[in-house]
């Protein structure tokens, strides 16, 4: 991977970060206004625009040319070879309560996330930063991490519940004990890490842009990332398809959760 466009993705997910923390001292009151809707189809809140705004800005300023992936302006062609997949802000209704658990999010490939080389997630309110490239590894604020071989005995998971759950995830909180985080990209991170022992959402409801970095870093960390059948999971570089995941430290702990 060419490390200016690496620098490049660290840079954007910089300035996204600069803008909200300095758009939260004064405008925090309209972070959860809506300000239309977003190419995904979803509605986008005030705190979502600005994020992407920032993003789009800093890179048009950019010698070096990349598409963009982004949930509110879509796709950008601009006839490179890489696309960056940008998710300004994951965790968008923590961010406009004032929960401190939400990203900023970026991959770069091709065309889809099993082509992804790497990818950068931040924590916008704690400034820790989760990186990975294809081949090299996982990093927590640039020390190497990995999955415990063995899962702690008292299994501590994150579960999308809420009008996301299904009968699996509602059979694992009976079981586990559970967290629901209201991030995709830091709560496959939190498992990368060993602060979690998996993450799940059983419904198909996950989009590429909030999951295509934080797959890869995950799997550098040596865990292992499907759907709620158990396939290996990979999305091409779209708004359109969604998914269910499962997200573990091991392939046995992958099995038992899906049976």
């Amino acid at each position: 991977m060419n490390d200016n466009l690496k620098l490049l993705a660290h840079k954007t997910v910089d300035a996204v970060a600069r803008k909200i923390k300095r758009a939260k001292t004064t405008e925090f009151y309209k972070f959860g206004s809506n300000t239309g809707i977003g190419a995904d189809g979803t509605v986008t809140k005030y705190v979502d625009k600005i994020a992407e705004d920032a993003a789009f800005d800093f890179l048009k300023k950019s010698k070096l040319k990349v598409n963009l992936l982004s949930e509110e302006i879509g796709f950008v062609d601009n006839g490179a070879d890489y696309t960056f997949v940008l998710d300004p802000i994951d965790g968008t209704r923590n961010a406009y309560r004032g929960i401190p658990f939400f990203a900023v999010s970026v991959a770069i490939g091709k065309s889809k996330i099993g082509d992804v080389e790497y990818g950068i997630v931040k924590n916008i309110p704690t400034g820790d930063v989760f990186s990975a490239e294809k081949g090299f590894g996982a990093f927590f604020n640039k020390n190497k991490i990995g999955v415990p071989d063995v899962p702690d005995t008292e299994l501590c998971s994150s579960l999308a519940l809420g009008k996301n759950f299904d009968k699996l995830t509602i059979s694992l909180a009976r079981k586990e004990k559970v967290r629901s985080l209201g991030s995709a990209s830091l709560e496959m991170c939190m498992v990368a890490l060993g602060a979690l022992d998996f993450y799940v959402v059983g419904k198909e409801y996950l989009r590429v842009v909030d999951i295509a970095a934080s797959t890869l870093i995950l799997r550098e960390a040596g865990g292992i990332v499907t759907n709620i059948l158990g396939e290996e999971l990979d999305m091409p570089f779209n708004l359109d398809e969604r998914t269910s995941v499962v997200a573990a430290c091991n392939e046995d702990l992958i099995k038992k959760i899906i049976s």
